[in-house]
């Protein structure tokens, strides 16, 4: 380091002083690498803004060279070599491999959950269309399996990972739910839109995130919820601790509200889920050593 700059790699340097010091590791990387380089997999996501399970404190950087490159081997880079699905983009000033890319590579390393939120995201932010993804599905990468099996249960509505996280608890205890529902009034004036639906009931299911913690969006949604109740609604809503941690209370709404017997053992391929994602720290030890080299 010589007071103004500091390594990344060999013979690639950032400013120390830089205002987003993640944008400049990135930016110095581009400088040892070959023309045509992009960004992709969660360092092409990061960039994209598509939604992301707990990733390693420091993931690697990944990249994806371009065609005829040579092999690239340097600490804490992952470059990876492969047809392209069409041209790269840019975002935040820096190239990314197109979303179908980034989304392959996901697919290929992270699990089932994780993998959803970033194809939901994709979707969402109209990033890509489901006709784009299940060509990518079909083709021979690494990744396209996961990719087609997990394209059934994407939903472009969703507006959250966690949303996503909720959408995926339903369907595995067997609970079908309209996500972003409308709810109106009998003369049809607008109340509210929920997260989810639960089946034909007069329910909604929401993820309560930290945003619902300040003073003024908590009297907003006690506005809210008084008026879904003048409507003949019910509001549940529901942390990232009950669908990780305490399930089983969610699945005895969910029971209840199905008019079906509480059967806790519903919760197993909840809980197989669980285990395999990094919601949780099973989940982490198996995954985050591929993030990771």
């Amino acid at each position: 380091m010589d007071g103004r700059r500091t390594r990344v790699t060999h013979g690639a340097y950032r400013r120390v002083d830089a205002a987003d010091a993640d944008h400049a590791i990135l930016s110095a990387w581009l400088g040892v690498l070959p023309a045509g380089t992009a960004f992709t997999h969660v360092t092409g996501a990061h960039l994209l803004g598509l939604w992301l399970p707990p990733l390693p404190p420091q993931p690697v950087v990944v990249v994806q060279l371009p065609p005829g490159a040579h092999p690239v081997r340097r600490r804490g880079l992952r470059a990876l070599r492969s047809e392209s699905e069409g041209p790269s983009r840019w975002a935040a000033g820096l190239p990314v491999a197109p979303v179908t890319d980034v989304l392959l590579g996901l697919c290929r390393d992270l699990d089932d959950l994780g993998a959803l939120m970033a194809v939901d995201s994709a979707l969402h932010l109209g990033l890509a269309n489901t006709d784009e993804l299940e060509e990518a599905s079909r083709s021979r990468r690494h990744g396209a399996p996961r990719l087609r099996r997990l394209l059934p249960r994407a939903d472009a509505r969703t507006e959250s990972p966690w949303e996503t996280v909720l959408g995926q608890f339903h369907r595995q205890v067997d609970a079908p739910v309209t996500p972003q529902f409308e709810v109106r009034c009998t003369q049809g004036q607008f109340v509210a839109r929920g997260d989810l639906r639960v089946r034909d009931a007069r329910v909604l299911h929401e993820y309560d995130g930290g945003v619902h913690r300040g003073v003024e969006q908590h009297r907003t949604d006690l506005q809210r919820d008084r008026r879904l109740e003048e409507a003949g609604w019910k509001r549940r809503g529901y942390t990232s601790r009950d669908l990780v941690h305490q399930p089983v209370g969610l699945l005895r709404d969910v029971d209840r509200t199905l008019g079906r017997t509480h059967d806790p053992e519903r919760l197993a391929a909840w809980n197989a889920t669980l285990q395999a994602s990094t919601l949780t720290r099973a989940g982490r030890a198996l995954d985050w050593p591929r993030l990771m080299q």
